[in-house]
């Protein structure tokens, strides 16, 4: 099935190229952890308040039911390094430690944004399939260090919803990196979340620059509902 574009989404009607279909669509589910989830994570230690975070946690609920009803490739991924830390450049690590919580120190739940500990699992209402796909990422860009664009290209996805934390940091970044990789971008807003609400208003005002320079963006409701329409 082939939908036309999205005319509620701002700043132009999405996708770009006028149809999309559930085959070359996937849906990134960006670091929603209990790092930055659950208030003994990184996150929380580091002394923010996660409620905007997780306001996140019910509309990608929804979205990913939709989502998978429709039958699109859902990709996780999660911030979190190695073991040995082999994966972390020195300059986030000294940027980590100066804030007074090290990658890798111990917190309540397990090392800080650490593989196989329980800060870096998906948060329980939000938990994977055995069909999704599930990424770790040294940084903040979800292709930065990881096979990402290769999995999208091996499965034909042009067209990319992304949804996650941080909208200022994590998403944006991985937005980014999507755009320059000719990826059209539909961030789903009240799917995404900051520490500071602010930060989250104006990574999507950016989104408004030069006609949409990055992608476009809407919200889980305008969206399930489009693929409901006749």
């Amino acid at each position: 099935m082939s939908w036309q574009p999205l005319s509620q989404s701002l700043p132009y009607p999405w996708p770009l190229c006028g149809h999309w279909s559930a085959g070359d669509t996937a849906l990134i589910v960006i670091d929603m952890q209990n790092d930055f989830l659950d208030p003994g994570g990184y996150f929380g230690q580091m002394g923010y308040n996660i409620d905007h975070t997780r306001a996140a946690i019910a509309p990608t609920q929804a979205l990913l039911a939709a989502v998978r009803k429709q039958g699109m490739k859902v990709i996780y991924t999660l911030e979190s390094h190695r073991p040995d830390l082999s994966d972390l450049n020195p300059t986030k690590k000294a940027r980590a430690e100066s804030i007074g919580t090290a990658i890798g120190s111990n917190g309540p739940l397990g090392r800080f944004l650490v593989q196989g500990e329980k800060g870096s699992q998906i948060v329980e209402a939000l938990a994977p399939e055995p069909a999704d796909t599930v990424l770790h990422k040294p940084g903040n860009g979800a292709f930065h260090a990881t096979d990402l664009d290769q999995i999208l290209r091996a499965n034909g996805i042009r067209h990319l919803l992304i949804t996650g934390v941080t909208t200022d940091v994590c998403v944006h970044s991985t937005l980014r990196e999507a755009n320059d990789r000719g990826y059209d971008c539909l961030v789903v807003a009240d799917c995404c979340g900051a520490g500071d609400p602010a930060l989250h208003d104006a990574a999507l005002a950016m989104m408004l620059n030069e006609g949409g320079v990055f992608g476009a963006y809407t919200d889980h409701k305008t969206l399930t509902d489009h693929w409901s329409s006749p």
